[in-house]
């Protein structure tokens, strides 16, 4: 829903919860300038040079210069060092080497995999919140063991990597209270290797980890069989049921029948505001299933281990662009080359991701243990919350609501308060609650939990 839609509730609310100043509800500048920023030339070059490594295979080449994995990993940590000089050193580049033994599936040997990572360090030392964005570098042809044949990945996934990478030399001009990390993650095709030792290295090590975006297959806008133009639309897929909810947790999703509210969707309803406001004329197309039909990718390891994550792909998929060997047959041309990419759409889906990250670590943390309190039987609602205990001190929440079969937040509220009584039945509307700075930047939404 548009915020030029959003009504201002007052109603049941004592004068001293309003603030006198609302946040501002117009575009953040700085954020709109550096989506504009974004360079569809990068975007092809970037591509071109991908493709250029012949195979990016997961079992390739690591010591030649201009052919396999190992030069393309080294290419694009080269790019990072770049964007990291050209922003006085800001951006921390690595590549984060793990070994991987034989699986007995597709992987047929102990292979080291690298993830290629470029991470801008937030500037708030109390606020300890980190947002990932990636794309898999790795390419493959119709044998998923085939290691040597040419196989371009320009759509499956250069699309991802070259987007995650201008992201980091726009991005990378700015500063953020909270970290960002920018990431090629490698082995996506024989198994989620890269995402997953992510997701476990995220997971051992603590991090507060809010948001990933996972970007793998979006820089096409003709699908196939049937035949579909739609360069204005971008898929984003959330999982419902939390892959790490306990039977607690299960207990009180079935009684509020909060399916379509799990950490991971109120993400993907965010990422279509961000959209709306700072793509004109682009949508997002909110998917309520955790991929594509029987399928998965590189967010998939990170809700394994219960973090937010969502997967952004092109609209209308074209298979014979996908995991082909480079042929003609009966006059169709197969393989994963840039002609067939749309990259004026892909440069809209990078500014989507752009949009999203950055609204979200200028965003103030939060609010905490959001609660609606049922000790009285009424026709009303009452919310409580704490303010975030780190980082930047909110200039206010917003209460959002809608209707329990509404699948996005049709209204909002503003209040300075960490309470809100209102008019409205808990038995008819689902409720959220946002911090927000005097900006209007809005963090992800949190469900309150029944509270006595």
């Amino acid at each position: 829903m548009r915020r030029s839609t959003l009504l201002l509730l007052s109603l049941g609310l004592s004068a001293s919860a309003f603030a006198q100043t609302k946040p501002t509800t117009t575009p953040d500048p700085i954020i709109t300038k550096m989506v504009e920023d974004i360079s569809e030339k990068n975007l092809r070059d970037d591509i071109d040079k991908l493709v250029s490594f012949g195979t990016r295979h997961t079992l390739s080449d690591t010591k030649s210069k201009k052919r396999g994995i190992g030069a393309a990993r080294n290419w694009v940590e080269d790019e990072f060092k770049k964007y990291s000089k050209a922003s006085g050193g800001r951006l921390k580049v690595e590549q984060d080497t793990f070994t991987i033994k034989p699986d007995g599936r597709r992987i047929n040997r102990p292979v080291v995999m690298a993830n290629v990572m470029a991470t801008l360090p937030g500037t708030d030392p109390t606020d300890k919140r980190v947002f990932i964005v990636s794309g898999h570098i790795d390419s493959r042809v119709t044998d998923v063991m085939n290691a040597t044949a040419d196989a371009p990945g320009a759509n499956d996934d250069g699309s991802g990597t070259v987007a995650v990478m201008e992201l980091a030399r726009v991005m990378s001009k700015q500063q953020f209270p909270a970290t960002i990390i920018f990431v090629a993650v490698q082995g996506e095709e024989q198994g989620l290797y890269g995402s997953t030792h992510l997701a476990k290295r995220a997971k051992k090590e603590g991090w507060n980890l809010v948001a990933m975006l996972n970007n793998d297959i979006m820089g096409s806008s003709t699908g196939h069989d049937p035949e579909i133009k739609d360069d204005k639309r971008l898929r984003v897929f959330s999982e419902g049921v939390p892959a790490t909810e306990t039977p607690d947790e299960a207990r009180v999703r079935r009684t509020l029948s909060s399916e379509n509210d799990s950490p991971s969707r109120q993400l993907a309803r965010y990422t279509r505001v961000a959209c709306q406001q700072y793509v004109p004329g682009h949508e997002v197309v909110l998917e309520y299933r955790p991929d594509r039909f029987l399928r998965g990718g590189d967010h998939t390891p990170f809700n394994q281990q219960g973090f937010s994550a969502v997967r952004f792909s092109e609209m209308n998929e074209d298979f014979r662009h996908q995991h082909q060997d480079l042929r003609t047959e009966k006059g169709e041309e197969y393989g994963d080359y840039a002609k067939f990419m749309d990259f004026p759409y892909l440069r809209k889906n990078t500014g989507v991701n752009l949009a999203t990250l950055a609204a979200l670590a200028l965003a103030p943390a939060a609010p905490e243990n959001v609660g609606v309190l049922t000790a009285n039987l009424t026709n009303r609602t009452e919310l409580k919350w704490d303010a975030p205990k780190a980082g930047e001190k909110p200039a206010g929440y917003y209460v959002l609501m809608r209707e329990t079969s509404a699948p996005e937040w049709q209204q909002k509220f503003f209040v300075t308060d960490t309470k809100a009584d209102l008019p409205h039945s808990k038995d008819n509307y689902i409720f959220g609650v946002v911090s927000v700075d005097a900006e209007g930047h809005e963090s992800l939404a949190v469900l309150p939990k029944p509270v006595r």
